[in-house]
């Protein structure tokens, strides 16, 4: 894995962990364990390796507008994506880390075209339906990986816009449910609302106050 990273930081994602593994793979990555409001949500991603979308990487790395333009390109290029979320009410039952992998495994479950291995970004072997290979900062080495970060990002931050409709004054389009300063006014002034993760030190401490 150390030769990867090298490649890595000198031509970002790359196909070479792909081709390495059985065929069908796919890459799988999810977005939201921090938060503190709102799902988590994982995505499964089969590139066809003759048409992969420039500019593919992690998508925390990327800006709103180029991981939405990417978001269509990886949909209409894929030979098959798909996403999968895991409540809150879940989060709270799970905990985030099998929350997490409960996504993935839906996102996986829900491709049209099973695959026989998994690239997960991380160091968790979630149980998958097909074998799994763990990839430690797998978004910024392979493709399949980057191209499902940034579905589930969008994906994600796409719900909280719609959260924040219907929970207004808590800033959700802006922050995501992540913590920020204008978050915790909000929390501190409007309390918790349903999407709220209520087991999380912060929420936890501002119901505490107002109890």
């Amino acid at each position: 894995m150390q030769g990867y990273g090298k490649i890595a930081m000198a031509t970002g994602p790359h196909m070479m962990l792909e081709k390495a593994c059985p065929t069908p793979v796919c890459g799988v990555d999810e977005a939201g364990r921090g938060p503190w409001a709102g799902p988590v949500s994982a995505a499964a991603v089969i590139l066809n390796p003759r048409k992969v979308p420039k500019g593919l990487n992690d998508s925390k790395k990327l800006t709103a507008k180029a991981r939405e333009e990417l978001e269509l390109e990886i949909k209409a290029h894929a030979v098959s994506w798909a996403v999968g979320f895991a409540s809150v009410a879940e989060i709270a039952e799970l905990n985030i880390l099998h929350a997490a992998g409960l996504a993935m495994r839906r996102a996986v479950e829900a491709l049209h075209i099973q695959p026989v291995f998994a690239l997960v970004d991380g160091n968790y072997r979630f149980k998958l339906p097909c074998d799994v290979k763990t990839v430690i900062g797998g978004d910024g080495l392979s493709k399949s990986i980057a191209a499902a970060s940034i579905l589930a990002k969008v994906a994600r931050d796409r719900l909280m816009h719609e959260m924040d409709v219907l929970y207004p004054g808590y800033g959700f389009a802006a922050h995501k449910g992540y913590g920020a300063p204008v978050h915790m006014r909000a929390l501190k002034e409007l309390g918790p609302c349903e999407i709220h993760r209520m087991s999380w030190e912060p929420v936890r401490l501002v119901m505490a106050e107002r109890a």
